[in-house]
């Protein structure tokens, strides 16, 4: 992995949010990424779970563009899990998933996504201070949507000095402002909401919500083809066929803030 100058301000930066382990997905968009000239990538968290998390962590450590990385609530329960602590948070029918991709990951990577911080500034040209997050600029695991009320949001960010703030964790791309700030959804690499393929944010010098598609029948039968204990349900319910938006737009806002 490549050093990062956290000095001048990064031109092209690109945003992959929420690869959950999903190599196809993640190949599809670091070759486009590679063909806009990006100088820097940020993770924005939930590398894990997922059918393939050494894959992933391997090919992301290895890239020759600098790369940085901030942790989601994916990481979070997986280290957990590991360090023998089973969270409330994880609900029952998710926590072999927990465990099992937990147990895929190599000490080494284990050992850096435990120094991931769960926030990351970063100057960007043409766009200025950008704090990433995964969730929230507060908590890796605040729900909120397109459409959650910006009255809502206030407290939320009312101490967030960027100019720009990207966030995921919704698995659903928007673009809207609360209070003087810019707030982005990166959308999901690996699972999405909506039109299957890969989600993830361009920025420098404007912003564009960015969708890559790739061949899901082929991601499809390599997710199969691993030992996941859902591999079956990932390929038809989070490759082939995701879940539509205005479905999981509904459920996310009875549980936005909360």
């Amino acid at each position: 992995m490549s050093p990062v100058d956290s000095t001048t301000p990064a031109g092209r930066v690109a945003a992959i949010y929420d690869i959950y382990g999903n190599l196809p997905a993640l190949e599809a968009v670091l070759r486009e990424i590679q063909r806009e000239r990006v100088e820097q990538i940020v993770v924005g968290g939930d590398v894990v779970p997922g059918p393939m998390p050494r894959e992933v962590m391997a090919l992301l450590v290895d890239l020759e563009i600098p790369v940085r990385f901030i942790r989601g609530d994916g990481e979070r329960a997986v280290l957990a899990r590991l360090d023998g602590v089973e969270t409330d948070s994880v609900p029952e029918q998710f926590r072999e998933i927990i465990r099992w991709s937990g147990e895929e990951l190599t000490h080494e990577q284990a050992r850096l996504q435990a120094d991931w911080p769960e926030t990351l500034p970063v100057a960007v040209a043409g766009l200025g201070d950008v704090l990433f997050c995964h969730g929230t600029p507060r908590r890796d695991n605040e729900i909120f949507t397109c459409l959650t009320p910006d009255a809502s949001l206030g407290p939320v960010f009312e101490h967030v000095r960027a100019h720009v703030v990207v966030c995921g964790h919704t698995h659903m791309q928007f673009d809207r402002w609360v209070g003087d700030a810019r707030v982005v959804n990166a959308g999901s690499v690996g699972m999405p909401f909506g039109e299957p393929g890969a989600y993830w944010l361009l920025l420098g010098p404007d912003i564009e919500l960015r969708h890559t598609e790739y061949d899901l029948a082929a991601a499809a039968a390599r997710v199969r083809a691993t030992e996941y204990p859902h591999a079956d349900e990932f390929a038809a319910q989070n490759v082939l066929q995701p879940p539509p938006e205005s479905e999981m737009l509904e459920l996310f806002e009875r549980a936005a803030l909360q």
